[in-house]
């Protein structure tokens, strides 16, 4: 888990939930839901807030989550909402709009995805033949001779 790019996708999504909560237009306007005039009305404003909102409180649970299953609950979620507005933003937006913003929703579920199935950033977590804790231990290959992950004095009983 790259925990420091959920964080930053976090941030973002706080802050742009935020944003659009105060500022519906903001997502009215990409997504074709003004009128011929370009103001938003009032009840599409008010469609508008409650998802602002959520992405907000996702963004916020990605950014604050201890690392662990709290921020692998987030992220899951985070990737639910944004699979969840591709498929509503795709069934019901004008046609003229709707490719843009499942792209969008479908781009962000796979920065979090991405972000939640890849090792650590360079300095951080185990790698191969190194344990998490940094020691490298022993175990006996094919050819009897010691390979990582096996400690050499095993077995080493009277008789045996």
């Amino acid at each position: 888990m790259r925990v420091g790019l959920l964080r930053a996708v976090g941030a973002a999504t706080a802050g742009y939930g935020a944003a659009v909560a105060a500022w519906p237009a903001l997502l009215a306007k990409p997504s074709g839901l003004v009128d011929e005039t370009g103001r938003t009305a009032a009840a599409t404003r008010t469609s508008l807030r409650p998802l602002a909102l959520r992405d907000a409180a996702c963004g916020l649970a990605l950014l604050l989550a201890p690392e662990g299953p709290a921020l692998t609950t987030a992220a899951w979620l985070r990737i639910a909402a944004d699979l969840g507005d591709a498929a509503l933003l795709g069934a019901t937006l004008p046609r003229s709009a709707r490719a843009k913003a499942v792209a969008v929703s479908v781009c962000w579920g796979a920065l979090s995805v991405a972000a939640l199935c890849t090792g650590r950033n360079a300095g951080g977590g185990a790698s191969p033949g190194r344990r998490a804790d940094g020691h490298t231990s022993l175990r006996r290959n094919a050819a009897g001779g010691m390979a990582p992950g096996r400690r050499k004095d095993r077995g080493t009983s009277a008789g045996g």
